[in-house]
């Protein structure tokens, strides 16, 4: 069962209302369908003031939503012969990230993503889609795979951000991050990255230096998560939603600023409503990106991906800023 969320609260009542007439209609002699025709029509004008006109806040429930697709439920629709590969070849396997090779209407690519759990069980086996660093290092070795046999880079994005525990520190955790966006940024082969539910911080980015950044609807993309930013402009991580107005996050805020390329749709009422037809939508976008990306050569692809990042943010004089400031 889907779980509902607080802004969908008017949604489900209507919704519920309409199930208890039909039923009471089913039991009795009593028609009501003038009636429920009206209840439906105010349900389909009521889900496009919701869903049209959501909120930062409100897209960042989606983006979160427990039953929200994952990079392997993507997968299993977009491509054929997936075969996942383990380990960083220094220190273990991590199960936060997932890497492999597919085909894609017979193309061979090689498919990376994070990876979290539907249930509690499983995201603590995949520590809750926050890698270590042996799963960016894993990530990089399949990279340099696909390089090598010149097959192009399909990266989906989902998680909270790196895992920030100890022993993740003792192991590298910022090297192994900063070294990624390194090697990404010289690879001679296509890089597609989508933004599937949560893009945070650096452990979002190590998986995205792309040549196309594509984001689902209703996913986030940012440096820091609304409560973090809350608690350190406020010191309170209750004014999350507050933050999540101001820090131009959702797919809409980055495609204005060009940091994202393209905006892929959503079901209505977010992906996890019918993956099926999602991953349709996702297709249909990355098809194009390969089709024109799989076109240019080595040297191309470095470029258009150095230019790209060049041309993401503003810079002012600093006199000009420090003026500004006072």
């Amino acid at each position: 069962m889907v779980n509902e969320l607080e802004f969908e609260r008017p949604v489900v009542e209507l919704r519920k209302k309409i199930a208890e007439l039909r039923e009471f209609t089913k039991q009795s002699d009593v028609d009501l369908s003038s009636e429920i025709e009206k209840l439906e029509g105010r349900l389909v004008k009521l889900e496009q003031d919701i869903y049209e006109h959501m909120k930062p806040w409100d897209r960042v429930q989606v983006a979160r939503h427990p039953n929200r697709p994952t990079t392997l439920d993507y997968i299993s629709h977009l491509f054929k012969d997936f075969m996942e590969m383990h380990g960083d070849r220094a220190f273990g396997d991590d199960e936060a990230i997932v890497s492999g090779i597919a085909k894609y209407k017979g193309l061979p690519v090689t498919v990376i993503g994070h990876q979290r759990g539907k249930d509690t069980k499983e995201n603590l086996r995949r520590n809750f889609g926050m890698p270590h660093p042996e799963g960016y290092r894993k990530a990089l070795r399949h990279m340099k795979q696909a390089e090598k046999f010149n097959r192009p880079i399909i990266c989906f994005i989902d998680t909270k951000g790196a895992y920030p525990g100890k022993a993740a520190e003792e192991r590298g955790q910022s090297e192994a991050i900063a070294k990624n966006l390194f090697e990404m940024a010289g690879m001679s082969v296509p890089i597609v990255c989508i933004v599937i539910g949560e893009g945070g911080s650096g452990g979002a980015l190590a998986l995205g230096i792309g040549n196309h950044i594509h984001m689902l609807e209703n996913s986030t993309y940012s440096v820091i998560s609304p409560e973090g930013a809350a608690a350190l402009l406020w010191k309170d991580s209750g004014l999350a939603k507050k933050a999540a107005e101001s820090m131009k996050i959702t797919a809409p805020d980055l495609k204005e600023m060009g940091i994202i390329d393209e905006i892929i749709p959503e079901v209505k009422g977010g992906a996890h409503r019918d993956i099926a037809k999602q991953a349709e939508f996702i297709d249909g976008v990355l098809y194009r990106s390969l089709k024109t990306l799989t076109g240019m050569s080595g040297a191309e692809l470095i470029d258009n991906r150095y230019v790209k990042f060049k041309n993401i943010g503003e810079y002012s004089d600093l006199k000009e800023l420090v003026d500004t400031v006072k």
